[in-house]
């Protein structure tokens, strides 16, 4: 399966302003991409490319004063298949997790671990451990909140979430991911591209989400709870721990979004 996918973004400043994007697919997409997906400018200014301390691909720069726009556009080859799925997955014995694994059971700006720890145990340690116990929360997440853009906030946490019961994707992550942890599940944020391969209209405009990683038997396992369902065409940008170490654009000095489009659809076999 062919897609098309990429964004824009079209910002005000008022004076030469230092930047770093995060916008191009994740490493681990790479060798499934057409041609390179490159992190295009106008006006047109150096860019410095990074590997950031997750692995993800960063981007510095300094936009000029005045309208300054930032985009990708790229075809990528997908497999065609939804995100997989093993109930029988495991949860690993902390002390046998590997080290590296290690700060996805830790709490972070956005996952107060603790303070939802009580709350988690009280809820799941009668669970079934493993898929079972992640596939609850996500159920539970899914459930407790509701979704709506006019609910975004940039500094709601995870228990803000908690006790707000509404949110966007980020929340819903954020929540899930805060849960697992306080069960001794090792869970990180992932940010990217989630299509409407494969469903019905109508289409709502495409954004970018957020979804979660969680790691049993022995790999990290794709888990939704915004959606709550297997997905099609899923497209990871970055990883970390929470939504703070993987903002898509970090400014340093006052801007004004001015524009924001996001695309992601099929294309036909190519001939």
């Amino acid at each position: 399966m062919r897609i098309q996918l990429g964004c824009e973004m079209i910002f005000q400043f008022n004076g030469p302003t230092p930047m770093i994007a995060l916008l191009n697919v994740h490493h681990s997409r790479f060798s499934h991409l057409e041609g390179p997906d490159h992190l295009t400018t106008s006006p047109s200014v150096p860019i410095a490319s990074y590997r950031d301390g997750f692995g993800n691909w960063c981007n510095r720069l300094v936009a000029p004063a005045g309208t300054f726009t930032l985009g990708t556009n790229a075809v990528l080859h997908d497999d065609g298949q939804p995100d997989p799925i093993d109930t029988s997955a495991t949860q690993h014995p902390v002390e046998a997790l590997p080290a590296d694994v290690l700060p996805y059971l830790l709490g972070s700006r956005y996952c107060e671990t603790d303070l939802l720890s009580n709350i988690a145990w009280e809820r799941f340690q009668h669970t079934p451990t493993g898929w079972q116990r992640v596939q609850a929360i996500c159920d539970f997440v899914h459930q407790h909140l509701t979704f709506g853009y006019e609910h975004s906030r940039p500094t709601r946490t995870a228990a803000d979430a908690y006790r707000e019961q509404l949110g966007v994707c980020r929340d819903y992550t954020h929540l899930a991911i805060t849960l697992c942890r306080c069960m001794n599940i090792p869970a990180r944020y992932c940010t990217g591209y989630v299509s409407d391969i494969g469903k019905p209209p109508p289409y709502a405009n495409m954004d970018f989400a957020a979804w979660m990683e969680v790691y049993l038997s022995g790999r990290w396992w794709t888990f939704d709870p915004r959606n709550n369902a297997p997905c099609l065409g899923r497209v990871l940008i970055a990883q970390g721990r929470d939504a703070t170490d993987v903002p898509l654009t970090h400014t340093f000095g006052p801007n004004a979004l001015g524009g924001f489009s996001v695309w992601i659809y099929e294309l036909p076999p190519a001939t």
